[in-house]
């Protein structure tokens, strides 16, 4: 007789396996849409009850997933929605794509990941494999997922297969897509390992295994963490520039012309979404506990979560340089999305500056394309439409966010003065504005 290891893995080899996704933002409608195309039978899980109208009505509200795509994996079936926990129990295979932000002391906050465990382990029909992609600290899919599981009597290897795959998804990038991005994959146990990997490979390019849970979960923070130090490089870079009358901009420009041992970071006005600012302060919180500083890290974090305020503060003496005080000054913003091309406002620096500005008595509008309104403390905003008429009122322009759709040449033809984080004027000047960049 197969065992529960066979039995699992031919199923998901010949695409029968049913499939649950727990969480359905960035991460996991993406994933549920490109396990449906492979041929899966997937159900996506959310409690937001907007996010289930909106996908049952066939609409998607993530930039890279086309409407069409969701509705016609609807019709077809191969796709469906639920918020009762009850429907997990005949999944084959559950993946958990829940969020896991910091608190307000910036420590972990696993609450909506312990939640989504505990409901998996109560409603699960063995053999089943469960993967956890949502960020974390090293050790948690071995120590705490696993404990969920054998409270609840379910036995590794037989009865529940565990594994953590990190996502990688980049919103908004055209040239790597869920498909084309590399999968890792590590097991609590091998047999884990092999059964996620066989799940991966049957609807991504390439899946790579790793020797256990911990070090996929580390290397996904070891990712973020490469990251997060480089642009703080990059940003006090653009200080020093500043102090030094240097462009940073050429500077770097300049410097990427050694063909070896340099990779381009870039400056601007903070970091955003929730990878870069939260994932490398998972591993600096797990460190501590382990009685290990990660001063680098915790200095990185502190340099990017500056650069907002030193925009605010080159903004202010700059229009003091033309005779305007910030308070009560006309400035416009250009994004609220943290990065270019979507939809996502979390920990975005824009709205930071958004904040600083009004906070310092400016009156502040914003354009984004992408995001209509914004709650910023307790108050809703609008995004003002890009006109003549709108920039020409403005004593100030600031470009927070280089979406490739908004109108350049319109804020260099008719704004008065322009201050550029992102470099986003380097392709229309000469602009009739003037244009200071970061």
């Amino acid at each position: 007789m197969p065992s529960a290891f066979e039995r699992l893995q031919r199923r998901i080899r010949r695409r029968e396996a049913r499939v649950a996704i727990l969480g359905l933002g960035y991460v996991g409608l993406p994933l549920a849409v490109t396990l449906a195309e492979a041929g899966f039978h997937v159900l996506g899980l959310d409690r937001d009850p907007k996010r289930r109208a909106t996908l049952r009505a066939g609409r998607s509200y993530i930039p890279d997933v086309p409407s069409r795509t969701v509705k016609g994996l609807l019709g077809q079936r191969q796709l469906r929605v639920a918020d009762r926990p009850a429907a997990l129990g005949p999944a084959d295979v559950v993946i958990i794509c829940v969020p896991t932000p910091l608190s307000k002391t910036r420590e972990p906050d696993l609450t909506d990941l312990l939640e989504a465990v505990s409901t998996v382990a109560r409603h699960l029909h063995p053999p089943a494999l469960v993967i956890l992609e949502s960020t974390t600290y090293p050790g948690t899919t071995d120590e705490v997922v696993r404990r969920f599981f054998e409270e609840a009597g379910r036995r590794l290897d037989h009865d529940v297969f565990l594994a953590f795959s990190p996502e990688r998804i980049d919103p908004g990038n055209l040239r790597f897509g869920l498909r084309a991005i590399p999968k890792l994959v590590g097991g609590v146990t091998p047999k884990a390992t092999r059964l996620a990997e066989c799940l991966y490979r049957q609807a991504l390019d390439q899946v790579v295994p790793v020797s256990s849970s911990r070090v996929a979960e580390m290397a996904k923070l070891l990712e973020n963490t490469f990251r997060i130090i480089n642009i703080a490089l990059a940003n006090e870079f653009a200080l020093l520039c500043h102090a030094l009358g240097v462009d940073v901009w050429e500077v770097i420009e300049a410097a990427s012309t050694k063909p070896f041992g340099f990779m381009p970071f870039y400056p601007g006005p903070g970091i955003g979404g929730h990878c870069i600012p939260s994932d490398p302060l998972y591993l600096s919180w797990r460190a501590r506990a382990e009685g290990v500083e990660a001063r680098l890290i915790d200095l990185a974090a502190q340099i990017n979560n500056r650069m907002p305020h030193h925009v605010v503060e080159r903004v202010g003496d700059l229009l003091n340089a033309r005779g305007t005080a910030m308070k009560g000054a006309r400035i416009l913003v250009i994004g609220a999305a943290y990065k270019r091309d979507v939809n996502d406002t979390r920990e975005s620096p824009a709205l930071a500056i958004l904040h600083l500005l009004a906070q310092r008595g400016a009156r502040v509008a914003y354009h984004d394309p992408f995001v209509p309104l914004v709650q910023l403390n307790g108050t809703a905003w609008r995004s003002t439409p890009l006109t003549p008429e709108a920039v020409k009122a403005k004593d100030c322009v600031v470009i927070a966010t280089d979406h490739s759709g908004v109108g350049y040449r319109l804020l260099g033809r008719h704004a008065t003065f322009i201050f550029d984080t992102r470099n986003a004027m380097r392709a229309v000047e000469p602009a009739q504005a003037t244009v200071v960049r970061l």
